[in-house]
């Protein structure tokens, strides 16, 4: 038989398949954890992977598209790396590895080989018949009995003739000896060993069709393979006739052909369509010349018509039921290992599931559609690591749920609140890693007084929080979460700060440029990254800071912290930047303290709204744009409003635009780029408030 071990190690140590336990009297006293840690052999319960880290990698592609789904299943393609179970395959790898395992399994073995291996025997057993032969006319021609020299010789010569007219084919061979008197006894013993063995194995390949038990064929369980095959057939005509079979007297009666244990009839059609279809790839597999080799010799060395009628009648059956069960499919071995029939359909079922494995996963569309995957049959065919990666993808969403970061809505995947809040606390922390520390410092304003006085309320910690722990609160909430005793074990869930009130505050709108010419130039990624960053870095750093955010394309709408992942750019051309500059403009008259607009920008206006509330857009700009977007800035400029112009590839025209926007409002102009936008914005923001705090207090 062949070795059926998947490619590969079995993943030993490759993943952290730890076995918590062991004794650690010592170190639990001192309050140490005590690991034990083992060889990693596929039954040990794995890791589930973190939900942060695993968010994180997708956080780009949410601030994209704004899909949940689009960026699960793009993750689901590429897979991803945690800190602790290192890299999990996506799916794209996996279906290499299916390729590659498929490839090892046709270059290894030789389908061919059974017929002439078949032939090699009889033509070594013919050999020795011979050779007996042979030495029987030397011992008739030193006889002295002339009378039995002559018949000897005669009867010795005609058995080399019957040896010399064999017919070509292996079945005429064995048709034609069946009716041959042997001189050799060996050979004769020989010879009915190969058709004892041959016969089995004919037996063995045609049994492996309809039953996953091997052991002990006898004429009993023959009979009763008949037996089962013909009540299958009456079940199948009962149910086509509208009548309801007795599937659980069948199982009584012969469950034990079926170890996999099918719980109605359904399923067990479609075990016996799977093991059917397989065992016809293989023979579709075969040359013509061997197909028809394979019949002749299963009508010579079985002759139960019987026995072949009832596995054609189901096999008909069953091709109606389950026509896509891949009748029709063929291999092409090319490898040198020689299988046997029975081993063949049995590796033949191997490449059947590998390919619809194949088919499967790239039809997946969602991490819980992973669930229908067979682990057991993944396991034997791949290995255990492939069946743990595929485990890990498919708790992909159920482990961002229970982390609360996306929730189920209408059918689909949304953010939540804290996924809002998760995905600008990443694009602050990606931005803020490229900013040198020197130039930004902690960014807290050195002298207490009045600038931070308590406000006598607390709040949960977030990322950017002065550390102003309220001990009562923390101590409190582990309590809740873990109940009274002794220690008290902290979680950062638990923290609790101090909030403080703060006496200068800055309203900013920020004006997000939506236009097509946006993702064209590969700059609406980092201007969204810039927009989420900012309002995380002034909802947990300023929280009595405002920030507004408007986008806009050929008109411009306000758009609220929780859209702002989804949100996309406007499939239309414009650039309307009179109309953002009013709607900022309304929006920061109900605010006071220190009032900006930051705008963000790869393109001059060449739209505007007009006194009868049409839109206009003309490419290039003409002068009425151009006059009715700098009418905003002068008005904005009287309400005390400054404009700060972030451009992302400034062209000439945009550049001299800038500057006369700059000339009357005092603003700044800041020519960027792409790679570096997230870097001025911030620091440019931290660097105002810090000045604007320094000079008020």
């Amino acid at each position: 038989m062949r070795d059926r071990s998947a490619e590969g190690p079995r993943s030993a140590g490759a993943r952290r398949g730890a076995d918590r336990g062991g004794s650690g009297g010592g170190l639990r006293r001192l309050g140490f954890a005590s690991f034990r840690y083992s060889r990693w052999d596929g039954s040990q319960a794995g890791f589930d992977p973190d939900a942060f880290s695993v968010f994180e990698q997708i956080s780009d592609e949410l601030l994209y598209h704004g899909d949940v789904d689009a960026a699960l299943r793009h993750l689901l393609q590429r897979g991803f790396t945690t800190p602790d179970l290192g890299r999990v395959e996506g799916l794209r790898n996996l279906i290499e590895r299916i390729r590659r395992r498929r490839r090892e399994i046709l270059e290894s073995h030789d389908l061919a080989a059974p017929f002439d291996e078949i032939a090699e025997r009889l033509e070594s057993i013919l050999a020795q018949e011979r050779e007996e032969i042979a030495r029987g006319l030397e011992r008739a021609q030193r006889t002295g009995d002339e009378r039995m020299r002559e018949i000897t010789t005669a009867a010795l010569s005609e058995k080399l003739v019957h040896l010399d007219m064999l017919p070509r084919d292996l079945a005429g061979r064995f048709r034609s000896l069946d009716a041959y008197d042997w001189y050799s006894e060996a050979a004769r013993a020989a010879y009915e060993q190969l058709k004892a063995e041959l016969r089995e194995e004919i037996v063995r390949s045609w049994f492996e069709r309809v039953s996953g038990t091997m052991q002990n064929l006898s004429p009993e369980d023959l009979a009763r393979l008949k037996d089962m095959l013909a009540e299958l057939n009456r079940m199948l005509e009962q149910r086509a006739a509208g009548e309801e079979p007795d599937f659980d007297g069948f199982m009584r009666r012969f469950g034990d052909f079926f170890p996999e244990g099918p719980q109605n009839l359904d399923e067990l059609l479609e075990l016996l369509a799977r093991r059917m279809a397989a065992a016809q790839a293989m023979i579709n597999s075969l040359t013509p010349s061997q197909r028809e080799q394979l019949r002749q010799l299963s009508e010579q060395l079985l002759g139960d018509l019987d026995l072949r009628w009832q596995l054609e009648q189901l096999g008909g059956h069953l091709r109606s039921l389950f026509p896509d069960a891949g009748w029709e499919r063929r291999w092409s071995f090319r490898g040198e290992d020689p299988l046997g029939l029975a081993d063949a359909t049995e590796l033949v079922e191997d490449l059947g599931d590998l390919e619809e494995l194949e088919r499967f996963l790239r039809s997946v569309g969602s991490p819980s559609e992973l669930a229908e995957v067979d682990s057991e049959t993944v396991r034997r065919l791949l290995g255990d690591d492939v069946a743990v990666d595929l485990e890990r993808l498919a708790q992909l969403a159920r482990l961002l749920e229970e982390a609360g970061l996306v929730h189920q809505r209408e059918g689909r995947l949304e953010l939540t609140p804290r996924g809002i809040r998760r995905i600008g606390q990443n694009a602050l922390r990606e931005l803020f890693a490229r900013l040198q520390v020197d130039r930004l410092g902690g960014h807290l304003h050195e002298r207490p007084g009045p600038g931070h006085e308590r406000d006598y309320s607390t709040k949960p910690y977030e990322w950017g929080d002065q550390f102003s722990l309220d001990i009562q609160r923390t101590i409190s909430n582990a309590i809740r979460r873990t109940g009274a005793g002794t220690p008290v074990h902290l979680s950062p869930e638990d923290f609790e700060v101090e909030r403080t009130e703060q006496e200068i505050r800055t309203s900013t709108v920020l004006l997000l440029d939506l236009s097509l010419s946006m993702p064209m130039r590969d700059n609406f990624l980092p201007a969204k990254k810039v927009a989420i960053a900012l309002h995380a870095l002034i909802s947990s750093r300023y929280p009595r800071d405002y920030l507004g955010l408007v986008g806009f394309s050929e008109v411009a709408r306000e758009i609220t912290p929780a859209e702002l992942p989804e949100v996309s750019w406007d499939f239309v051309y414009g650039t309307n930047m009179q109309h953002a500059l009013a709607l900022a403009r309304a929006m920061l008259a109900r605010r006071s303290g220190t009032r900006q607009i930051i705008m963000i920008t790869d393109g001059e206006p060449t739209a505007h709204v007009t006194e009868r509330g049409d839109v206009f857009f003309n490419y290039p700009p003409v002068p009425q744009t151009i006059e009715a977007t700098l009418r905003e800035v002068l008005r904005c400029t009287r309400e005390g409003i400054r404009i700060n112009t972030f451009m992302l590839d400034p062209n000439r025209h945009l550049r001299r635009f800038v500057e006369r926007l700059t000339e009357l409002n005092r603003g700044r102009a800041f020519f960027t780029s792409a790679d570096n936008l997230g870097d001025y914005v911030l620091l440019d923001f931290i660097e105002q408030k810090r000045r604007t705090l320094r000079t008020r207090t």
